[in-house]
């Protein structure tokens, strides 16, 4: 891929980003890319422009995001339906989701610009929530689906089933479906496995279930997943990638399948899925 036109879109609050976003700009230009600038972007840098993030999706080759990996999860919940592919340059230490540092930017220029950037292709979620006859517009995520108990210290029910038929009720603070993507993020915390980001799978992880034999159990990504609180007279939430919590309440149901488009995330050669969890993990092998 040698992408002409490029879209740059920063996480606003980062310390330095502005001075990031306009050499990144002055690198592109210098070999002959444009560059489209979201509108916060742009006020950041100290330019204009009233592009918002769908539009630039839309226009846009590839898309540049400095910040961190809960920056590139903002975008593809706010890029609608585009499917651009996402190269993410973190300010700071590395994460799973962005592959180059704000340090090395010069580097991952060049690459973008000699078309030596590799792709993966990351399953989205699709969360659906019927709350009676109603069926609200589904939700986009590319971690995962959270159900939680919110401030109230009890555990809460959550009936569960997969393709429908029943795999339990989970007694727990509560619930993660994640994709591969999100396995290493909330679901790792609360002792899920780690999942290679196109294993073609999805895996369901209680937070502190009551129960200890309940345990993270991996389905298919083909596979429906269907959530119902057992309990709901006190609250139930649903956040999707960690967005605003959604309160469920009585009888509603929520459906989580895969979504029809999958997200490209962009890569530098040589920086693999395998070498960030040796990295962030601190995994260097046998002291003995």
């Amino acid at each position: 891929m040698h992408p002409k036109t490029i879209g740059l879109i920063a996480h606003p609050g980062k310390p330095g980003v502005g001075d990031l976003i306009n050499s990144l700009a002055a690198e592109f230009a210098r070999h002959s890319m444009s560059v489209l600038l979201e509108k916060e972007t742009a006020a950041v840098a100290g330019q204009k422009s009233d592009l918002g993030i769908s539009q630039i999706g839309a226009k846009a080759d590839l898309l540049v995001v400095t910040g961190g990996d809960g920056t590139i999860l903002s975008v593809a919940d706010r890029m609608g339906d585009a499917n651009t592919p996402i190269f993410g340059i973190n300010v700071g230490s590395l994460g799973f989701l962005t592959c180059a540092g704000s340090q090395t930017f010069r580097d991952a220029v060049q690459c973008i610009a000699e078309g030596k950037i590799t792709f993966s292709h990351r399953t989205l979620l699709e969360v659906s929530l019927r709350d009676g006859q109603e069926k609200k517009a589904p939700m986009i995520g590319l971690n995962d689906a959270v159900f939680s108990r919110g401030e109230i210290s009890r555990l809460i029910r959550l009936h569960t089933r997969v393709n429908g038929e029943a795999l339990t009720e989970f007694n727990a603070d509560g619930l993660i479906i994640a994709t591969p993507t999100g396995s290493t993020a909330y679901s790792l915390s609360a002792g899920g496995p780690i999942m290679e980001p196109e294993s073609g799978v999805f895996v369901i992880t209680p937070i502190c279930p009551h129960v200890l034999t309940n345990r993270s159990i991996i389905v298919s990504e083909s596979s429906v997943i269907e959530v119902e609180a057992s309990e709901p007279d006190y609250p139930v939430y649903l956040t999707v990638d960690g967005r605003e919590p959604l309160r469920i309440a009585k009888a509603a149901k929520v459906e989580i399948r895969k979504a029809k488009k999958k997200l490209q995330l962009a890569a530098l050669p040589g920086v693999s899925f395998f070498s960030v969890v040796r990295q962030k993990l601190k995994w260097s092998g046998s002291n003995v």
